[in-house]
């Protein structure tokens, strides 16, 4: 009986010990991924006092500019993979020098994909289908917050970088600072300059640029203590590309699946394409919280893989695990206890409310199943095993594409729509879990070979 109770005693210390990681991790992380969409929050509202046409124009502009950015989010995910794996080997300089390696790589990738949003801005903003009252605006608006994409890249990587020394306190203060900055910064430029659309734009260029200013003065003055190098090193960026690229495709499937249910949901008519929109957001909403989780595990699994301690890294996944369900349990239930609430806030049409309901408890169904999948995925991010989450990736999208194609030629609506979007997230459910069930995802070592 001693035995087993000091078993027990051990087993109720380690969750404790994992409860606190997590949650230490988690929530500074879900208020830095909160308060990022709020730049663009800020910029619609201050700009939708300039009229239709302005308004109109960022509508355009600004989908165009988070896509650009988000497609590149893998340089953040690998690079806390890789710092987070230096970390757990005890080699801090190793860990800020390979940080280095994927800021630089950043702000290389930013200034290409600048000078060519440029001169393709007014053919990007046409097929977009822009109005010719529109159109100048988005031009204006997206050209000038290109410039500010070599900034947005290099926040992404210097996040990943504090991500993986376990520190996500910064990035929470970082993007709150930078949410205020942007927004005073915007309501100087473009009603007390009077530079309209063109004073958002700029203001959220100069709070990107100071972002990444602050990130780099952390970074820079760790490398200092260390003795890590600034200098850029042409064999350690392109072995962050390398680990980039796998992440890049499993992006890029994964907006494929959103591109592709917003397209079929456009096909069954204007009420359920607004609808659509509703729950997707409410969705996205979710994910933050879930993100969050994801996130920790992304830095926790990483560390304890570089430290050589393969238990720990499989303790931690299934604590994780149990965490996913859990929160996703709960955020499943607030949608469906909320929903009389929440769908008055976002439309009054009483046929766009009818087609919203059932699509709505279809994805608060699927939450449990959702809290599994991120957390899972952030595991997998966090033992850089990349290779695998975009095959997994590409298999899920030819799950999901037929099935959501076939709901308007059946004649199914909405609520069909997102059962397709629930079969997507059980079949990334059924990747990962293989996955993470087989073990071989568990490489040891300060690098992964």
């Amino acid at each position: 009986m001693g035995r087993v109770s000091e078993t027990l005693a051990r087993t109720r210390r380690a969750t404790r010990r994992h409860d606190r990681e997590i949650l230490a991790l988690a929530l500074p992380a879900f208020g830095a991924l909160v308060a990022e969409p709020l730049f663009v929050l800020a910029d619609t509202a201050i700009v939708g006092h300039l009229g239709t046409g302005p308004l109109a124009g960022l509508a355009v502009a600004a989908p165009l500019l988070t896509t650009a950015v988000g497609v590149f989010v893998f340089l953040a995910y690998a690079t806390t993979a890789a710092v987070s794996r230096r970390v757990g080997a005890g080699d801090l300089p190793a860990a800020i020098r390979q940080g280095m390696d994927g800021i630089w790589l950043a702000l290389l990738l930013g200034t290409a994909l600048a000078a060519a949003a440029l001169p393709t801005a007014p053919g990007l903003v046409r097929l977009l289908g822009a109005s010719p009252d529109s159109a100048p605006y988005a031009i204006t608006y997206l050209r000038i917050s290109a410039l500010g994409i070599p900034a947005m890249l290099a926040v992404l990587a210097a996040t990943g970088v504090l991500r993986g020394l376990q520190n996500t306190r910064t990035p929470l203060y970082v993007a709150v600072g930078g949410f205020a900055v942007n927004g005073v910064l915007n309501l100087a430029f473009v009603y007390g300059a009077g530079w309209g659309i063109a004073g958002s734009a700029w203001g959220t260029v100069a709070a990107q640029y100071g972002m990444a200013a602050v990130y780099l003065a952390v970074v820079v003055r760790g490398a200092r203590r260390h003795g890590a190098s600034l200098r850029p090193d042409a064999a350690g960026i392109r072995a962050c590309a390398r680990a980039g690229v796998p992440l890049l495709v499993r992006t890029l499937a994964l907006r494929a699946v959103l591109m592709i249910a917003t397209a079929v949901a456009a096909r069954l008519g204007d009420r359920e394409v607004a609808a659509h929109q509703v729950v997707l957001a409410l969705w996205n909403l979710l994910a933050f919280a879930l993100d969050a989780i994801a996130i920790a595990g992304q830095s926790i699994i990483g560390r304890y893989l570089g430290a050589d301690d393969a238990d720990g890294a499989r303790a931690a996944c299934r604590r994780m695990v149990r965490w996913g369900i859990a929160t996703g349990v709960l955020l499943g239930a607030l949608v469906v206890l909320s929903r009389p609430l929440l769908v008055p806030l976002f439309t009054s049409d009483a046929s766009v409310r009818d087609a919203l309901l059932p699509a709505l408890l279809v994805a608060a169904l699927s939450q449990p199943v959702a809290g599994v999948v991120f957390v899972l995925d952030g595991v997998l991010m966090g033992a850089g095993d990349g290779p695998y989450l975009a095959r997994a990736m590409l298999v899920v999208l030819a799950v999901f594409a037929p099935a959501a194609l076939l709901v308007p030629v059946l004649g199914g609506g909405l609520t069909a729509l997102w059962w397709a979007m629930a079969l997507m997230m059980a079949a990334r459910l059924v990747t990962l879990w293989l996955r993470a069930r087989s073990g071989r995802w568990i490489v040891t070592g300060a690098v992964r070979g």
